[in-house]
Order: C-alpha cells, then sequence, then structure tokens
C-alpha cells in the first residue's frame, strides 16, 4: 500500500490543490518499507488526484482540501484522510497504529461558487483542533 502526504518542509501542506510536493510512503502491514518527496510540478487539484493514481497511491493524508478534489480522488479509488497537521511521519506513523487524528469534514474552499466563504473564515488548518473525537 502507498501513502501520500501533502508535503512541505516535514509537514503537513494546508492546502492540496496548491501542494507541490507529496512524501509518499510504502507500507506493509503496519511497517513503512521505504518513503519519498515527489514534485507536483504545480499539477493543479484535478489533475493532482490522477498525479498521484499514477504513483499508486492508495491513501492521501492531508489539511484543507475542496469538494472537487475529493470528487477526483473517490473516481481514483483513493481514500481520503483530510483535516490532519503537524509531522508528516508522525501522521503516517499514527494511521498505521490506528490513531490518526483528522476531521473528515474538513473543507477548504476558496473558490467563487461559494460566495461569503473564504479560508480565512475558519483557518483552513491554521489553527489546529483537537479531532480526537473523529478516531477511526
Amino acid at each position: 500500500m502507498n501513502i501520500a502526504v501533502t508535503y512541505e518542509n516535514g509537514q503537513i501542506f494546508q492546502h492540496f490543490g496548491h501542494c507541490q510536493q507529496f512524501k509518499v510512503y510504502e507500507v506493509e502491514g503496519t511497517q513503512i518499507l521505504s518513503s519519498k518527496v515527489i514534485d507536483a510540478n504545480g499539477s493543479g487539484h484535478g489533475a493532482l488526484a490522477g498525479f498521484l493514481q499514477q504513483h499508486g497511491v492508495n491513501v492521501l493524508i492531508c489539511g484543507g482540501i475542496g469538494g472537487g478534489a475529493r470528487t477526483a480522488l473517490a473516481q481514483a479509488g483513493i481514500q481520503l484522510y483530510p483535516g490532519a497537521s503537524g509531522s508528516a511521519d508522525e501522521n503516517v506513523a499514527a494511521l498505521l497504529a490506528g490513531a490518526l487524528r483528522y476531521d473528515p469534514n474538513t473543507v477548504c474552499s476558496h473558490h467563487h461558487h461559494e460566495e461569503g466563504h473564504t479560508c480565512g473564515d475558519h483557518g483552513c488548518g491554521e489553527h489546529h483542533h483537537d479531532c480526537s473525537h473523529h478516531e477511526h
């Protein structure tokens, strides 16, 4: 299984559609076999799902993500864990241990069709919620 994380300087990057790099972890059971950072080359929201699919990604851990990107990931068969923050490595380890803190309802919408709703209104992950009640 391959787990991807939106990545910037060791941390989970908070805006999926603007993500420049992903860290991809090759996992077997609960063990991380290897990891590598891949460059998205500014693929943009829709193309990023295909980009991840090409890299054999099964699971994505990210911060804020828009509805269109969610749909594209679902169509690509990629399981999504949004609303995560902090160290990329620690979040992957937490997912493997069944203790990942994330918020399945996290949406980062800064698109024109949703008037009056901007990232600034809810911080898109800048103020870290304790989502421990969402553990699976």
